[in-house]
């Protein structure tokens, strides 16, 4: 064990072992989504003292301790993933019967929110036994804070768009009509189908995240139609894990019932762009407005 990891556990000892840690309990800990610094102590505490360690992938799992200069034998560590949850969990309600406490990881960050372990939160919770979430990293509140958006609306947790592109357009026509903001997960090979699908929602403003937290994070808003666009500038702009924050849709609120009368009107017979320029100069209103909404009425009446 190098003496950065020993000081760091030696902390976390200091931190947490003086805590309440019940026995027949599952915690829940988060691990990092990237940068292994941004460990908790209390969850590494956990880590080195939970009678078993349930993860999404052991292997990894057991590479990812290693990295805080801990070790733990294979009986120790139990596969908890999304094709064996269900049985697993009863493996876990098992152990918790017997006094343990088993902590659950997930692959990164925080567990069953996009990854494995609501089901196993629910058996458990069902068992009537305790859960005990450690809070930590998150690729979704990470990127929230850096996106600039007010927040005032609140926001929506979409998590991954459906995989089959008419599904992927109708949840994007859906998200169009969604007043606050939205937070997608994409992963590198779908990315840029999802930059394509959410074009529709025009000069709404989405902030990627890609990398986070990671050595070449990169972060960026742009208009929603210019975001493949970006994608294309770079072939590393399409690397790695990315979250995405589709930013309030203020549009929605401040357009007027003139506005959508002209558009019912034009949007029939002339192109979208030449319809929005020209309800623009007939009611006065903000062309990005009208473009917004113009997409949403193209959206709803096909």
């Amino acid at each position: 064990m190098n003496a950065s990891a020993h000081l760091t556990l030696q902390a976390a000892e200091q931190a947490a072992g003086g805590q309440s840690h019940p026995a027949s309990t599952l915690y829940v800990v988060a691990t990092p989504i990237g940068n292994l610094a941004d460990i908790g102590l209390r969850a590494l505490y956990l880590l080195a003292h939970a009678d078993t360690l349930a993860c999404e992938d052991t292997r990894h799992t057991q590479q990812l301790i290693r990295s805080y200069g801990l070790d733990r034998p294979g009986n120790q560590l139990l596969a908890v993933h999304q094709h064996n949850e269900a049985e697993a969990a009863q493996e876990v309600l098992r152990r918790l019967a017997q006094g343990e406490r088993v902590a659950y990881v997930s692959d990164a960050g925080t567990p069953a929110i996009s990854d494995p372990g609501a089901r196993l939160v629910g058996a458990v919770r069902a068992a009537g036994y305790r859960i005990m979430p450690l809070p930590g990293a998150s690729s979704v509140t990470t990127l929230l804070s850096a996106s600039g958006m007010t927040g005032e609306g609140g926001f929506v947790f979409q998590g991954f768009l459906p995989s089959k592109a008419t599904e992927r357009e109708r949840a994007v026509q859906t998200l169009s009509q969604e007043p606050r903001a939205v937070v997608l997960l994409e992963a590198p090979h779908r990315i840029e189908a999802t930059a394509k699908a959410l074009a529709a929602l025009g000069t709404r403003q989405v902030t990627i995240g890609r990398e986070l937290t990671k050595q070449f994070e990169q972060i960026h808003t742009v208009a929603a139609h210019d975001l493949h666009a970006w994608l294309c500038e770079r072939p590393e702009h399409q690397r790695g894990e990315f979250a995405l924050v589709v930013h309030e849709n203020t549009a929605a609120e401040t357009t007027t019932g003139d506005g959508d009368r002209v558009l019912q009107l034009l949007l029939p017979e002339l192109p979208l762009k030449t319809a929005v320029r020209l309800a623009a100069e007939i009611t006065g209103e903000s062309k990005n407005t009208l473009y917004e909404r113009a997409l949403q009425l193209k959206n709803q009446g096909s």
